[in-house]
């Protein structure tokens, strides 16, 4: 069966995750087996990354294999043509049939946007924070989630059955205009990691969190942190396999700001 690399977005708002479910129809993976197996006969689909309920991706990757033969550009403009209308093909790459998207991928990144001020047109791809957050103070916290730890402490699933240690290859904290940004890059994710941080870092802007308990939250020293961000600011911006890089500057996927706002007095100059 030829193998095809497909590199995907979605808005994930109404499906219930990536993963087919036997007792939902509303899935990505799901609805892109339905489409090949009616457009190509046998299929099979795998992804990369396993995004939750409502969590958006800009470069989601997963792996086509069909019994059928067919081009590219076949392959991306009928399954375009069946899939519903929050879920894209960019690219089919025929590719090695031993290409597996999840077992070869070498690491994830994901992107989460915090908004600091409401907004009517982005508010499916954003958290909207309304109190003051301390970003210094998120700064520094951002930097002990580097490196390698157990995040059991930051995980819906607790139980002892496989290991909570991952290494979390960088973090990075920037502004966009009213937008906080947080992109992590990892091999893998325990269930809602990504989510649980953000909400830590987010209640430490607050001062509802000091540095130092978020530490020993980190060292499994005090009990699991509980809250959990929206999926709504979450994306899957990228996944890279060995030999390649992921260099996009960090940025919104979905900015915020508009060109009339906020609006300018006559005579003065936007500098």
């Amino acid at each position: 069966m030829p193998t095809y690399r497909l590199l995907l977005e979605y808005e994930g708002t109404r499906f219930s995750g990536w993963q087919s479910q036997t007792n939902t129809p509303k899935t990505i993976q799901g609805n892109l087996i339905q489409a090949a197996k009616q457009l190509f006969g046998e299929a099979d689909v795998g992804g990369a990354g396993r995004t939750d309920a409502g969590v958006h991706a800009a470069g989601q990757v997963a792996h086509l294999r069909i019994s059928a033969k067919a081009t590219e550009i076949e392959i991306t403009r009928k399954l375009n043509d069946a899939l519903p209308h929050d879920v894209h093909v960019l690219a089919a790459t025929l590719v090695d049939d031993r290409f597996h998207a999840r077992h070869d991928a070498e690491s994830r990144v994901y992107l989460y946007q915090i908004s600091t001020r409401r907004t009517a047109f982005a508010k499916p791809f954003v958290w909207w924070i309304k109190d003051k957050l301390n970003f210094p103070a998120m700064e520094s916290a951002s930097r002990l989630i580097v490196g390698r730890h157990d995040f059991t402490n930051f995980s819906d699933r607790r139980g002892k059955e496989e290991s909570k240690i991952v290494v979390v290859e960088s973090l990075e904290l920037g502004r966009s205009g009213s937008l906080i940004l947080i992109r992590v890059t990892a091999s893998h994710y325990l269930w809602k990691m990504v989510r649980k941080l953000v909400s830590a870092l987010v209640e430490i802007g607050r001062g509802n969190l000091s540095i130092v308990e978020f530490q020993k939250m980190l060292d499994g020293v005090t009990a699991p942190f509980e809250m959990t961000a929206p999926p709504s600011g979450l994306f899957l911006e990228a996944v890279t396999y060995p030999g390649e890089t992921f260099d996009r500057s960090l940025q919104p996927l979905i900015p915020v700001e508009s060109p009339y706002f906020p609006p300018r007095r006559k005579g003065s100059k936007r500098g």
